[in-house]
């Protein structure tokens, strides 16, 4: 079946980085785009990025833009968010999610927490 797993969130500064990371299984991970999406609390779940799935495609939320990088690995079945500069409104559960032909986005990780605070 299919299975994400995102891993790397935490605490961080204001001004920090963080790197997650969403391992994928149970699927043709090379033939899918993959995207991460956010929900902070009291909000509804917004797009945050996504890559095509050779990985030469990107797209950004414009919150993000310049500060956040999709990347993708088929080799290691894997997709990283680098986030660099990170305010507190970054502040959300992360999730990782696959788009399907269509752009309908249909499996979802558990999600990690990442919190921008001082």
């Amino acid at each position: 079946q299919v299975q994400l797993v995102e891993s790397g969130g935490g605490l961080v500064q204001p001004g920090g980085s963080l790197r997650l990371s969403c391992a994928a299984s149970g699927f043709t991970f090379s033939s899918y785009d993959m995207g991460w999406f956010r929900q902070a609390p009291g909000k509804e779940r917004e797009f945050v990025a996504v890559i095509s799935w050779n990985g030469g495609h990107t797209d950004y939320v414009d919150s993000v833009k310049g500060r956040f990088t999709i990347s993708r690995d088929n080799a290691k079945n894997t997709v990283h968010l680098q986030m660099n500069s990170l305010k507190p409104e970054d502040t959300a559960v992360y999730y990782c999610t696959r788009r399907r032909l269509g752009g309908k986005y249909d499996y979802w990780g558990q999600g990690t927490q990442v919190t921008v605070s001082s």
